[in-house]
């Protein structure tokens, strides 16, 4: 049996996947949830979305923003982009009431072929030990106390490294991990202190591609025995050390002008990725001494465009440019099936094989996924505003961020 079939199996198994808390699954507090892969350990979802399921708790307007909501045990934390500044406001997690709201300079404008995208704020905060980092779309990360909303420190990386704005803003998500927090800006791959926002150091300079800047998201992960950083930059993977922030490994991801949009998805030591042009790609990573591997498993025709996959059993779920949905097989990267057209964008969240995803033109679908046949148990339009902020679930709450407003879900058992 080969090392991807054994890793099948014990995913199959459960013993690959990390165990969350039921105070895990009663928050969400980073970009794709408390593991970052979009996966739940949670109690079992209602069988349909029908309004005695999901009833409506409340909905505040806000300004424009593509950022998911930030989820806590009392709060939810929202941006937006008004005019010329930034805002970050703490709404009460119960009633929407705002707690508190801060808010600064931080408007840009992209591209001329990209502005119907908006030029309003794109990355998702992190909320760690009380304290919110949030992304700027003028490569400034700004660390927010989670309590009054003050600022702590603030980092402007265009001063720091001397760099421009990154074209089409600070895409990134922070990523926190044991008192530090991860970003990658224009300058490259950086590793800041939470308590002090001092640089540790900087990685992965590789000037941005063709238009500059990153648009994927780290994420942290023990690969062939190491427990290492992960990240994609505009040309390539790479995984890094978390200590030294020395590159381990790479390989090169074709894509269409740096497109390479997604966040990894890792499972034992096999990293899956698929790029705007490139295709779809599952690499295994191994070590030998201190010399670490990549070898390409396979590549698929399949092409992503921004929506980040789950993975469940021996399938790797897709929403793909062609606006496709796609399951293909973990061991030879061969379609099981694919679905008719959907929208532009999907963001989901599995809880065992039930998965929600919230299409870009504000229809929340209820799936569930098998390898066998494509499903949709339900679905239900929410918003005629475009919704392309990451769903977030935590506890029996569902939490949908479009392009005007929050609006918070309660669900139960039928």
């Amino acid at each position: 049996m080969n090392r991807l079939a054994v890793c099948y199996c014990l995913l199959s198994a459960g013993l690959l996947i990390p165990w969350l808390s039921a105070a895990d699954t009663d928050q969400w507090t980073q970009w794709r949830g408390p593991s970052r892969d979009c996966k739940l350990v949670s109690t079992a979802w209602p069988a349909s979305l029908k309004e005695s399921n999901l009833k409506q708790v409340f909905r505040v307007s806000l300004g424009d923003s593509y950022s998911g909501p930030i989820v806590t045990a009392d709060r939810v934390f929202v941006t937006e982009t008004v005019g010329p500044n930034e805002i970050v406001r703490a709404l009460d997690r119960s009633t929407g009431a705002e707690i508190w709201k801060s808010e600064w300079a931080g408007s840009m404008s992209v591209p001329f072929f990209a502005a119907s995208n908006g030029s309003w704020i794109r990355s998702t905060p992190a909320f760690s030990e009380g304290r919110l980092f949030v992304a700027s779309m003028e490569d400034v990360l700004v660390c927010l106390d989670g309590n009054d909303g003050s600022t702590v420190w603030k980092k402007d990386f265009r001063k720091e490294f001397g760099t421009a704005n990154q074209s089409f803003g600070f895409v990134c998500s922070p990523l926190v991990d044991e008192g530090s927090v991860y970003v990658q800006a224009e300058a490259g791959l950086l590793k800041l202190s939470c308590e002090t926002g001092e640089l540790q150091w900087k990685s992965l300079t590789d000037g941005g591609g063709m238009m500059g800047g990153a648009f994927s998201s780290p994420v942290i992960a023990t690969i062939a025995d190491t427990r290492q950083l992960v990240v994609q930059t505009r040309s390539k993977l790479a995984g890094v050390s978390l200590d030294s922030g020395e590159q381990l490994w790479s390989v090169e991801i074709p894509s269409f002008r740096g497109m390479n949009i997604l966040t990894p998805t890792l499972f034992g030591d096999f990293v899956f990725t698929s790029s705007y042009g490139g295709g779809s790609f599952l690499f295994e990573v191994t070590r030998d001494g201190d010399t670490f591997k990549v070898n390409e498993v396979w590549k698929a025709k399949a092409e992503a465009y921004m929506s980040s996959p789950v993975v469940l059993d021996d399938g790797i779920y897709v929403h793909l440019r062609n606006q496709r949905f796609v399951c293909l097989d973990k061991k030879t990267g061969e379609p099981a099936w694919t679905t008719r057209p959907f929208g532009k964008y999907w963001s989901m969240v599995a809880n065992g094989t039930k998965t929600l995803a919230l299409d870009e033109r504000g229809d929340l679908l209820l799936l569930d996924l098998s390898s066998q046949e494509f499903t949709m148990v339900d679905t239900l339009h929410l918003t005629d505003q475009p919704a392309w902020a990451h769903l977030a679930v935590a506890g029996n709450q569902v939490f949908v961020r479009d392009l005007k407003g929050l609006a918070v879900y309660e669900w139960s058992a039928e």
